[in-house]
């Protein structure tokens, strides 16, 4: 009897640990749009007006190849730059926009994503 209690309570402990993991690895990171550099406090801006936008690249597709954001049909998200200073070239900050009007930031070229919160 002893070993089934322990059994069933090892059993317990494997099975909300893995919930525990599973639960903060899909959500996703956050950051506060008043975190967020100026630039991309810009960039923000500019998407919410609908432009117009430094690059010609600004509102094309971003296809979630990393799936790194929650999976949705192609089209759903679109990417935006965020100008790095320093840089002659569009650099590795971005903005992707969803179709329900929620913001991810990456300073990384998509090797993470934070999602703006715009409200404290």
């Amino acid at each position: 009897m002893r070993n089934i209690q322990r059994f069933l309570i090892v059993l317990l402990l494997a099975i909300g640990s893995a919930f525990a993991f599973w639960n903060s690895s899909s959500n996703q990171a956050h950051i506060s749009v008043t975190r967020l550099p100026p630039e991309a406090r810009e960039a923000l801006a500019l998407i919410k007006q609908g432009g117009p936008f430094p690059y010609p690249r600004d509102g094309i597709v971003f296809n979630n190849f990393e799936k790194l954001l929650p999976i949705e049909p192609r089209g759903y998200y679109r990417e935006y730059t965020v100008k790095t200073p320093g840089r002659k070239d569009r650099g590795p900050r971005r903005i992707v926009a969803g179709k329900a009007a929620e913001y991810y930031y990456t300073e990384d070229h998509y090797q993470s994503f934070r999602r703006i919160q715009e409200t404290p």
